[in-house]
């Protein structure tokens, strides 16, 4: 098993404290030299775009609950340098870079492949770039840089036109940074089909609306360019890891027939879902990847550890809970508008919580003893130096009873080939 660590950067209000922006980003840099002296292996930062106070008065806010701004970093190409300045161990992830927005798939592939070449000149340096790509969460930041319906037809269909989209940038971005030369011509042409759609009706709504009949609606291309290929031409690729922020089965395959593109997916997952995912990834990862790994699919999971020894077990167990309750409560008060009882209490179960042993036997219990887990301790916390106690508890303290009982955790200084 492996340990990571993600990030969020949100400078959002928590317990009636809203930090300064200068103080999130310290935060962040201090708790990745931290993450590094520990031995945690990747640093996943989330990727935020346009200010949430300025979308609150747009027509359709997409979070009208949520008090201050989701987060801080816009490109990981900016952060990752910033990182690996103050760390000797620590990769840098994104969780996920748009490459839908901001120009496209183009000057993504651009930004990737320059931030590569120049961490990747000293010929001893062994940390990786880990890049999560996708289209983003919130439809607004693409519209701002011109990616929306283009016509009555998309507009109706822009649910299933959008995922058109990230099949197109996808391909062009994971073709691109892996050294290809291409054109728009080169990218193959995604159609719609009744089996995107709910029901009968839409469809036909849409073909209607399209002024098309058949069974396939083809998806005009949202990017059109000559011949090209990224420079510098030669960085050194094999610091590169690519991760797919989506879990289309078809896309994951698809991707996969041009380079080793692996996966992950930020929400909860069912085990069922996620077996499915490994068994479809060992069949179809691209074999210059090598074999594929349990490890190569990141799992993110919040914790909310207590390991305070003044408190005693059943202290710090109770503490741990209540943090988990309130924090997951206000979050999803703040996602939504309304407490929802339940779903808190589904998330609080997904999470890890308690004191040192009992984290530890919830890990045993849920997770596969090759997973790599994205834990997850800042999540609206802004309280730095507890989280980093956290972070060291887990190494100190949870390590050493997961290794008692038989997990082994594998650690960037143990490595010889890291993957």
């Amino acid at each position: 098993m492996r340990f990571d660590i993600f990030c969020s950067l949100t400078p959002a209000t928590a317990g009636g404290r809203r930090p300064t922006e200068a103080e999130v980003l310290s935060n962040l840099l201090d708790q990745c030299r931290a993450a590094d002296q520990l031995g945690y292996g990747t640093v996943w930062v989330a990727e935020s775009h346009n200010s949430n106070e300025t979308q609150k008065r747009h027509p359709r806010p997409v979070l009208p609950h949520w008090d201050g701004e989701v987060g801080l970093n816009t490109d990981v190409c900016l952060l990752a340098p910033q990182v690996f300045a103050r760390t000797r161990r620590l990769d840098v992830g994104s969780a996920i870079t748009n490459i839908v927005a901001n120009g496209g798939p183009v000057p993504a592939a651009e930004r990737v492949t320059s931030t590569l070449a120049w961490h990747g000149l000293d010929p001893m340096e062994r940390r990786r770039l880990r890049i999560g790509f996708s289209s983003g969460r919130f439809d607004f930041v693409n519209e701002l840089t011109g990616v929306r319906p283009r016509n009555a037809w998309e507009h109706l269909a822009w649910r299933q036109v959008r995922r058109a989209v990230l099949w197109e940038a996808a391909e062009i971005f994971v073709r691109l940074v892996s050294g290809a030369e291409i054109s728009s011509a080169d990218i193959e042409p995604v159609a719609l089909t009744r089996a995107d759609f709910p029901d009968e009706q839409q469809w036909h709504q849409v073909l209607s609306a399209a002024g098309q009949r058949g069974d396939r609606l083809p998806v005009p291309p949202q990017w059109s360019f000559l011949p090209t290929r990224i420079v510098p031409l030669h960085p050194r690729r094999e610091l590169l890891r690519l991760y797919l922020g989506s879990a289309d089965p078809a896309l994951q395959t698809h991707l996969n027939r041009f380079a080793p593109v692996r996966v992950f997916n930020l929400s909860i997952t069912p085990d069922a879902v996620i077996e499915q995912m490994q068994a479809r990834m060992a069949a179809t990862y691209h074999p210059s990847g090598g074999d594929w790994r349990q490890e190569h699919m990141p799992r993110t999971t919040f914790v909310f550890l207590d390991a305070r020894p003044g408190l005693g077990r059943a202290g710090r167990r109770a503490a741990a809970r209540d943090q988990a309750r309130a924090t997951l409560g206000a979050y999803w008060r703040a996602m939504q508008g309304t407490i929802d009882a339940k779903r808190v209490a589904e998330a609080a179960d997904n999470a890890l919580v308690g004191d040192p042993e009992e984290i530890a036997d919830q890990i045993v219990r849920r997770f596969h003893p090759e997973d790599r887990l994205m834990l997850w301790f800042d999540f609206v916390n802004h309280d730095n130096a507890r989280v980093i106690e956290d972070m060291a508890a887990v190494m100190r303290e949870v390590v050493p009873l997961l290794q008692e009982r038989g997990l082994p955790v594998r650690l960037p200084a143990d490595e010889v080939a890291r993957s």
